[in-house]
């Protein structure tokens, strides 16, 4: 009868099996984990094969004494607003840590007093805690990343530096507007003339940035935008009441709107008045929600390329955590539009 090796069955491999497996020192078996370039390349592959063969984990821990390096990623998460269709974060978070996972990175998820931006950043980065942090809420003008750049810590932001043109620090955006005038344009193709917008308070930066889009759309038109236009709270009983105002007043026939969450607002409206999304008013929303993929008829609505945000939020990351230090720019992508039912048939 074969006997199984009570080491293979109970314990995991160790630098030694694989020394012992590659017939290399233990010192070859560390470089190639930690400095593969310092071996030949045909020792390189027969360390890289042994490790392979038995399955072997190097001592993330212990390397991390060695290196001072924690391969964590802090990204400060905050709860979701009551009253909301928005699962935004949510969706990019989960590209986040999937990217940060391929590229040999793990992300630290933690929170902090609301009212206190900078609140759990000191502490991870006096107790090394993690490497560097992405930064996602400078919308807000929030000073997270001004204090980050003093203290010359590593970081990226996902939203552009609204506050700073100057800054050279790492960021990666969605080009709202852009989102926006092509949701627009998508309605005045299908013979919409009266198309109005619902948006955020005016010291929302992103929400000017996405009313920009549509005010250009209409204006490339040559159609007015006086009345059709209003700026609310970003809840789904704000875009109702906005929406119940403007068909009163201004009578569109078609919405565009800052979010989906809002976007949810005016179809309860046209739901209580017996007016169908898409057949009587057109309704587009920005995001691409889970909501609405569901919603009937379905929400025409802006998507955000979290993916590919996630995908240079880390590129951005290696560049500033390599050696040498390669510095990256500021990157805005392209949002795409996805159609579904209540924006409606041609109306020509």
């Amino acid at each position: 009868m074969a006997r199984t090796s009570t080491r293979a069955s109970a314990l995991p491999p160790t630098l030694a099996d694989v020394a012992e497996r590659a017939g290399v020192s233990r010192q070859t078996v560390s470089n190639a984990v930690n400095n593969p370039d310092l071996l030949r390349a045909d020792t390189l592959d027969r360390v890289r094969l042994a490790i392979a063969d038995l399955g072997y984990q190097p001592n993330r821990a212990a390397r991390n004494l060695r290196t001072r390096a924690s391969h964590l990623i802090g990204l400060r998460i905050q709860a979701v607003q009551e009253g909301t269709a928005n699962a935004t974060m949510d969706r990019f978070v989960h590209s986040l840590v999937e990217t940060s996972r391929e590229a040999g990175y793990h992300v630290l998820l933690f929170s902090g007093d609301p009212v206190d931006p900078l609140s759990g950043y000191d502490d991870l980065l006096s107790s090394t805690a993690v490497d560097a942090f992405v930064v996602t809420d400078t919308y807000l003008g929030n000073p997270q990343a001004e204090w980050l750049d003093t203290r010359r810590a590593p970081f990226v932001a996902f939203g552009r530096p609204w506050d700073n043109p100057d800054a050279t620090h790492a960021w990666v955006d969605v080009d709202g507007a852009a989102g926006c005038e092509s949701a627009t344009q998508h309605l005045l193709d299908k013979g919409h003339d009266r198309i109005a917008w619902i948006g955020w308070r005016k010291d929302s930066r992103i929400g000017e940035d996405r009313r920009a889009g549509w005010h250009r759309a209409m204006r490339q038109a040559g159609l007015p935008t006086s009345g059709l236009a209003s700026r609310v709270e970003d809840t789904v009983a704000s875009g109702a009441e906005a929406s119940e105002v403007l068909l009163d007043e201004a009578r569109p026939t078609a919405f565009v709107c800052a979010s989906d969450t809002l976007a949810m607002g005016v179809l309860h409206t046209l739901g209580l008045r017996g007016l169908r999304p898409g057949d009587d008013v057109a309704v587009v929303g920005f995001d691409d929600s889970q909501v609405a993929q569901v919603v009937r008829p379905g929400l025409t609505s802006v998507r955000q390329p979290l993916e590919d945000v996630a995908v240079e939020v880390v590129t951005a990351l290696e560049g500033l955590l390599g050696r040498p230090r390669v510095a990256q720019q500021g990157v805005l992508l392209t949002p795409s539009l996805v159609v579904r039912d209540s924006s409606g048939p041609d109306r020509r």
